[in-house]
């Protein structure tokens, strides 16, 4: 299943690169609005929100009375994710929250670098249903607050941890973000090996036969500056 995306920064729908690097800018959102209309899902980030920049709390609200939005960008607590909720969001999506550092003074430990406790009690207060736990990395590690920095983490290790407190995953490959590069489908095969929940994966996606080849999988995917630039038709 193809997810479009929708990213937000600075009142706009933006495309970047590597989650850096800004590529294309639309304010025309009744014509995206319209364009996705059909479909049972789309993804809606805010990175203003994600980066620690701002937010876009208004237009996030006027797109998901709209569309059917899994939506994400620097939630900390149940609280935000209520408020999404509340505000039309099917589902919400924690990344960065979800991970910690080394407590000082003690050995390095993996589980530690997983905030378990919280994603237990997101599902406690939000039903399993309601969360999408996002799961990206950079040359191989996990990264966080607006992919700026890392966690000692494989991508395997942290779906195997969160495996029991969500009803999906988003994993998105930085490396290949924004590039059209196509997605490494030998990394999907791998995550899906990992999980039985919904497997999303992002990065790089171009055409029609990924998605193809990725659904076959069992894996859904988001697409956006392939459709955004009129090669991938959504």
């Amino acid at each position: 299943m193809l997810i479009p995306s929708i990213d937000l920064m600075n009142g706009r729908i933006v495309q970047l690169v590597h989650g850096e690097t800004l590529k294309l800018a639309f304010d025309d959102f009744e014509y995206w609005i319209e364009r996705f209309s059909s479909y049972p899902l789309v993804q809606l980030i805010d990175l203003d929100a994600a980066m620690r920049q701002g937010e876009n709390r208004a237009l996030v609200a006027e797109i998901c009375k709209r569309l059917p939005c899994q939506v994400g960008g620097g939630l900390k607590t149940a609280d935000d994710a209520k408020a999404l909720l509340d505000a039309g969001a099917k589902r919400v999506i924690f990344g960065s929250s979800l991970f910690g550092g080394q407590t000082d003074g003690e050995p390095k430990r993996r589980h530690k670098l997983i905030r378990l406790e919280f994603a237990e009690s997101l599902k406690e207060d939000l039903g399993e249903d309601a969360l999408c736990f996002s799961v990206d990395t950079k040359a191989g590690k996990v990264a966080v607050r607006g992919w700026k920095d890392s966690v000692d983490l494989t991508p395997e290790e942290a779906v195997t941890w969160l495996e029991e407190c969500c009803s999906a995953f988003l994993y998105t490959h930085v490396d290949t973000e924004g590039t059209m590069r196509g997605f490494p489908e030998d990394v999907a095969a791998v995550l899906r090996a990992c999980t039985a929940k919904q497997l999303i994966v992002a990065g790089g996606i171009r055409q029609q036969s990924e998605i193809d080849a990725l659904d076959a999988m069992g894996v859904d995917c988001v697409a956006g500056m392939a459709v955004y630039s009129g090669i991938l038709k959504a």
